[in-house]
């Protein structure tokens, strides 16, 4: 069982003995710190929190207890659903909330469950942001509010609506152009949010041939719901053997987008910001930012375009930071999270499908002849389980020691450059692994490259 703290929320397995994984006191906890914390922003207000979540089994319990925990601090609540991560996002900024909750693990499988926490802005918390909440952990001085002034319960039936619609007002979203493509479109919503709101939105955009996999929402994934290769099979065979032109892939909270080429290969998640990117600076000149396990792609395409390409720390907060610090006119991660300010400070797949399917539209060109145009490089993802003991630290430092002739960026773990290749080691945020990421221009050297970092973790492990 696992319990995974961190300043955007608290994430963890379902099931077993209490303190051993995400258990009904934890998750009141937690509601109650945030509660307090929002509260002590604004003391003069009365607060309102939106709350949406994925179609996990557990959601529907998890959305009780959190709702009663704040409804019993006197928090108001507009609950959204079954919605995607970035509609909460937009719709705190839209419906004027103090903040937000998103009940979803993101790619996890169904045995998890997570609370994902916003600001104001619809924003995660940053950690400035996170280690005031975290204060109100335990604290003595939680109070609750009587009987009469408990927070009232509204139903928020259009948010996704509402998102769809600020999609399409998007000046580089061109719905005509869209439906005049008379394009074929397969869709593997892993049986979540995405099967309501993707086939919505292509309805939207003039889409009207949708093959719909696994897009019945009850939360039963059919397979690994994280949108990688070795898990979209089943679209890949659909997009062959019909002759689609592009599937999508989303995970259960729609924020990561995998696109499949029309000859049923892989785009590669990481080619999902790239495409986008080329596109938005087609049109708007600007920098853009990744985090550093992201594809360096970006930053070929982004000088290009005659803009200059930034790195963050991995997260989505530390994206949106730099974001905005550097005035990029787009940015995100190379896990298929589109970042465009425009619309929302946040990852957002529905984006994404429309900007793409914007861009295949006017390019008069195949998915896989777009996929041939841009920089070719392929990344090596890798991952270690950490035994209970290990000092990551030492590990990340001997690493270090090892390869110091190469130019090493120590922002977020350890990340050495080799020329044109480059390894990113680092502990994961929402796991209790150590993800290895390598990148070169061919497979067999990006693996080559991984595997030796991963035979030099495993021999000062044994050490």
């Amino acid at each position: 069982m696992t319990l995974i703290t961190s300043i955007s929320g608290i994430r963890g397995t379902l099931g077993g003995k209490a303190g051993d994984g995400l258990s009904p006191s934890d998750i009141v906890k937690f509601s109650l710190a945030y509660g307090s914390w929002l509260q002590s922003r604004n003391p003069d207000e009365r607060i309102k929190v939106l709350i949406g979540r994925d179609a996990r089994i557990s959601g529907p319990v998890v959305n009780k207890m959190v709702t009663g925990t704040l409804q019993l601090m006197g928090i108001d609540i507009m609950d959204a659903g079954l919605v995607p991560t970035p509609t909460v996002g937009i719709g705190v900024r839209e419906y004027k909330c103090h903040g937000g909750i998103i009940i979803t693990a993101s790619h996890n499988p169904k045995n998890w469950n997570a609370l994902k926490l916003l600001n104001e802005r619809g924003e995660f918390l940053n950690t400035r942001q996170g280690e005031e909440m975290m204060a109100f952990i335990d604290s003595s001085d939680t109070s609750f509010a009587t009987v009469e002034k408990i927070g009232r319960y509204h139903h928020e039936d259009n948010a996704l609506e509402m998102h769809i619609e600020k999609v399409l007002e998007l000046d580089l979203v061109d719905a005509d152009a869209i439906a005049a493509a008379n394009f074929h479109v397969v869709v593997d919503a892993v049986n979540s949010v995405g099967g309501i709101a993707v086939p919505m939105l292509l309805e939207a955009l003039g889409v009207k041939r949708i093959t719909e996999l696994f897009c019945d929402p009850n939360g039963l994934f059919p397979h690994n719901p994280e949108p990688l290769p070795e898990n979209l099979s089943i679209i890949s065979e659909e997009i062959a053997k019909s002759n689609a032109n592009v599937g999508f892939a989303v995970d259960p909270d729609v924020d990561r987008l995998a696109i499949i080429c029309n000859d049923g290969e892989m785009f590669g998640e990481e080619y999902t910001l790239v495409s986008v990117a080329d596109y938005v600076l087609n049109h708007q000149k600007g920098n853009t930012v990744s985090n550093l396990s992201s594809t360096q792609a970006l930053k070929d395409i982004t000088l290009k375009h005659e803009g200059e390409y930034f790195p963050s720390a991995v997260g989505e907060i530390n994206v949106v930071e730099k974001m905005k610090q550097v005035n990029a006119v787009i940015g995100g991660e190379g896990n298929g999270g589109v970042i465009y300010p425009p619309i929302h400070y946040g990852r957002d797949a529905l984006t994404g499908i429309a900007l793409f399917l914007t861009y295949l539209a006017k390019s008069k060109k195949t998915v896989a002849g777009l996929k041939r145009e841009l920089p070719d490089y392929f990344i090596s993802k890798h991952k270690i389980e950490l035994s209970k003991g290990i000092d990551l630290e030492n590990i990340l430092d001997a690493i270090s020691a090892k390869y110091h002739k190469q130019s090493i960026d120590k922002t977020d773990g350890v990340k050495i450059h080799f020329n044109q290749e480059w390894v990113h080691l680092r502990k994961s945020n929402t796991e209790p692994i150590i993800r290895i990421y390598a990148e070169s221009d061919n497979e067999v050297k990006s693996e080559a490259l991984a595997k030796k970092i991963i035979s030099d973790i495993s021999e000062l492990i044994r050490q």
